[in-house]
């Protein structure tokens, strides 16, 4: 028992870290922020700088789950302030006359959900891991490669043109969708690739109330709409490949109309008020979360169609 007590110290000594992370986005932060006071020594590594990670212009809709496990996290009371509760879902289908309203006392609770902006959720996450004294950022930096031993996993890394191995007990993947983590380890993925783009912006309007979540779904393609602070809303449009790019390449104005009408005009004075964005979707699983050293999390492991906004809350579960 002795001899191994010592072996285990002689390994702890001869390690980097506990757990090195690998992607520094909302789902890897999370799970940094869940481990900070386990006594754990962790790395984040990450291949961009922390202000251009957290700058990502996207909104996502967050569950009452989401909420709680960032109460727990102690990062909520900073997150809440600047986001929007939504009271209401509509959903809607194609040539069917009716709509069905979801509100919170379907529930019994104060608010369906919320919505967030990236920014809000990152900086807030990044904020909380400040002071951790186990916790250090290694970015921007590159992985280099992976070697999994029986012992430890050695993950090369360079950073500011310096050439450096950490050693750590287990590697967590929460690189995204394309990972690098899982590509190395071998982990072969299924699901399929949609035959539709989406194509993802943010409006303002002018109505007087702005906490109602649509969803519409019609035969080319769902549409969903958050609302955002500030009378905006994000809105995701879905269309086959062609004609979503044709929506994002057409001049403001035609695309406004094209949007007044596709919504059937529930907004009033609507501006544009960011880019439009392109980006095919595809469901994608990995065919395992784990393996001997590593584990993946967030859309390293699994990604499903946005407009079901359970992406990131499935990721803030993982972690």
């Amino acid at each position: 028992m002795l001899n191994k007590q010592l072996s285990d110290q002689e390994t702890t000594s001869a390690l980097d870290c506990d757990l090195i992370i690998v992607g520094g986005g909302i789902t890897g932060a999370t799970l940094a922020c869940a481990l900070k006071e386990s006594g754990l020594r962790i790395t984040l590594i990450e291949a961009r700088p922390l202000d251009v990670v957290a700058a990502k212009r996207q909104a996502y809709a967050l569950t009452l789950l989401s909420g709680r496990i960032f109460a727990g996290l102690g990062v909520w009371e900073d997150i809440l302030p600047q986001i929007t509760r939504f009271q209401q879902i509509r959903l809607s289908d194609a040539d069917y006359p009716h709509i069905v309203n979801f509100h919170p006392q379907d529930l019994g609770t104060a608010q369906l959900g919320y919505v967030a902006e990236h920014q809000v959720v990152l900086t807030a996450l990044q904020r909380a891991l400040q002071d951790a004294p186990n916790v250090r950022w290694c970015c921007p930096a590159q992985v280099e490669g992976v070697e999994y031993g029986q012992d430890a996993v050695t993950v090369t890394v360079t950073q500011e043109g310096e050439r450096n191995t950490l050693r750590s007990r287990l590697l967590v993947g929460a690189d995204g969708a394309r990972s690098q983590i899982r590509q190395q380890a071998g982990i072969e993925t299924q699901g399929w690739k949609y035959w539709q783009s989406c194509v993802a912006f943010t409006i303002r309007h002018q109505n007087p109330q702005n906490d109602i979540a649509y969803e519409r779904f019609c035969y080319s393609g769902p549409m969903g709409i958050l609302p955002l602070p500030g009378n905006r809303c994000q809105i995701v449009w879905t269309e086959p490949h062609a004609e979503a790019q044709t929506l994002q390449e057409m001049p403001e104005e035609a695309f406004l109309q094209r949007l007044a009408e596709r919504t059937g005009g529930i907004f009033q004075g609507l501006e544009l008020a960011s880019d439009r964005f392109l980006f095919p979707v595809q469901l994608m699983q990995s065919k395992q979360y784990t393996q001997s050293r590593l584990a993946l999390v967030g859309d390293a492991a699994h990604c499903c169609h946005p407009v079901g906004g359970q992406g990131l809350n499935l990721g803030i579960r993982d972690a």
